[in-house]
């Protein structure tokens, strides 16, 4: 005898109380459509940098209609492939500190399953509006990036920075107080990194040009590989508990591949102060709209 088609998604194993739950396939249409959200993001890494992923979440609540707390770990794995790509380039170029990039990670690996344990037990209302504050800050801070001005503090405090580089090494000179202002830029990063499925360079960063002497490049580069790996704690945790959507995941993060690799060819032309400002302005205007979906 034939046996039922499923309509649920759900296929009971005869078993008491044991049952699989299956994720129903996407439509080609809402294939195609997840795949382009995820291409925009690609294109917005290549152009803008890491901090670009910040969009990822936002394209999926309102592209796709999920919420903050399911699209933050399919755009932590979009993020984190990203990531891991400009790493490795990175590395090879010899720009990325790996051990301080490997101490950062590990203490954010630590918080970021508690980010996403927290994310799915908050509102998602309020969880909307936290996420809407931080890309605020994203969106002023690389306005001023676009201006040329964030380097000034960096500069006038590099004499008192903890974490200082030998002069003949280059490596750094470490001390108490450069593990522990490392540490607790990782705490910081990691536990956003799995509450928002933000990357986390927004908070890298900065906290590498405030507690180092490293270069800009060098602090991004650096940053790429802390998330890298603090994405992959974070993924891990989601698909463990059954909260990452792998149907919307998949073309999501293909989509942010090919974005990201169609974009490098053109980012030597497009980058620049006007596009980052461009991307300042776009990142809060989705900020509001955001507070407006959460507040209505």
């Amino acid at each position: 005898m034939a046996l039922p088609a499923a309509r649920c998604g759900r296929r009971h194993s005869g078993i008491a109380g044991d049952s699989i739950v299956v994720a129903p396939a996407l439509p080609a249409a809402r294939v195609l459509s997840v795949a382009g959200l995820g291409l925009t993001v690609g294109l917005v890494l290549a152009l803008t940098g890491a901090g670009g992923g910040i969009l990822a979440v936002p394209l999926l609540v309102f592209g796709a209609g999920l919420g903050v707390a399911q699209a933050g770990p399919i755009g932590l794995l979009a993020v984190g492939i990203a990531a891991a790509l400009g790493a490795a380039l990175e590395l090879k170029a010899g720009m990325v500190r790996y051990k301080a990039a490997l101490l950062v990670a590990a203490i954010g690996m630590l918080f970021s399953p508690l980010g996403v344990w927290l994310a799915h037990r908050m509102d998602n209302r309020w969880l909307g509006l936290l996420f809407a504050i931080v890309l605020l800050f994203v969106a002023y801070r690389s306005f001023r990036q676009a201006q040329g001005r964030t380097g000034e503090s960096v500069v006038c405090g590099a004499l008192e920075v903890p974490c200082v580089r030998d002069a003949t090494s280059g490596r750094f000179v470490w001390t108490t107080g450069c593990a522990r202002a490392l540490a607790l830029s990782g705490t910081l990063a990691g536990f956003l990194s799995g509450l928002l499925g933000v990357g986390g360079g927004f908070v890298l960063v900065p906290a590498l040009q405030k507690f180092t002497d490293l270069s800009m490049q060098a602090a991004v580069a650096t940053s790429l590989a802390v998330v890298a790996l603090v994405s992959l704690s974070g993924v891990v945790s989601s698909a463990v508990a059954g909260n990452l959507d792998w149907p919307v995941a998949l073309p999501f993060c293909a989509g942010a591949v090919a974005g990201m690799a169609g974009g490098r060819l053109i980012a030597d032309r497009l980058a620049g102060p006007q596009m980052q400002k461009g991307f300042a302005l776009v990142s809060a205007l989705v900020a509001l709209a955001m507070v407006a979906k959460a507040l209505l």
